[in-house]
């Protein structure tokens, strides 16, 4: 099936958080857009539309950044799916570590409940750093993971039983409360993927890492932006 045109990723930073690599710049990350534009974009953390309510730390495009091999592989997978009559939406990518650790701060923060409704209405914001659903690292930052769903090819997003993000059990893959044609989409997610090399979290059904990682020891902190790649 011939690409579907119009689908809305190298530079990195090595060391620990904070570290004093943390600004230093390496090699081996791709702009997605260039290496498949067929594949959607949908960079939540760099709009409002996130679960802390506002664009996020370090995000300054809504670009998908990701390591080389990551992103190749990530092409593959959309010619599967594009193969199987759908297409491919990222929600993120990497990640800065100055992102992860805003996402820390505003679990922290009790009075901050704007968001509620949508994303954790079924945990108590206290008990969002406890349970897992939000840490101090991320794989994201290592450049490897991405956060990613199905759509048709009018680019609607198939029905996964959860939105990206929501913060429930019932986002865990193999959830047995989801049934029916969502548990299906979610298996037909992870076979495109996990058939080119990406495995999933069993706690998050559109959280992949590409594996081996290009980078498995780093946390990288430069910011999402097309020019960190193009420096």
């Amino acid at each position: 099936m011939a690409v579907v045109a119009g689908w809305i990723g190298a530079l990195g930073v090595l060391g620990a958080p904070g570290g004093p690599d943390a600004g230093a710049p390496a090699t081996g990350f791709a702009v997605l857009a260039e290496v498949d534009p067929s594949i959607g974009q949908e960079m939540r953390y760099a709009t409002a539309h996130n679960f802390t309510g506002t664009v996020v730390d370090g995000y300054e495009e809504p670009v998908c950044l990701l390591a080389r091999p990551a992103a190749a592989a990530l092409r593959r997978a959309q010619r599967e799916a594009l193969r199987r009559g759908y297409s491919l939406l990222v929600y993120d990518c990497y990640r800065p570590q100055r992102a992860v650790g805003r996402f820390v701060r505003w679990a922290r923060d009790p009075a901050d409940q704007r968001t509620k409704a949508e994303f954790y209405p079924g945990v108590a914001k206290d008990r969002l750093i406890p349970e897992g659903y939000i840490a101090e690292r991320s794989g994201h930052s290592r450049g490897s993971t991405v956060d990613v769903t199905l759509t048709d090819l009018g680019r609607e997003p198939l029905d996964m039983g959860t939105p990206f993000d929501y913060f429930d059990p019932l986002t865990h893959t193999d959830s047995p409360r989801v049934t029916g044609t969502a548990r299906a989409h979610r298996e037909l997610l992870r076979r495109v993927l996990g058939g080119q090399g990406f495995v999933n979290l069993p706690e998050e059904w559109w959280h992949f890492t590409y594996r081996p990682e290009a980078f498995p020891d780093a946390y990288f902190d430069f910011p999402v932006s097309v020019a960190s790649v193009h420096r």
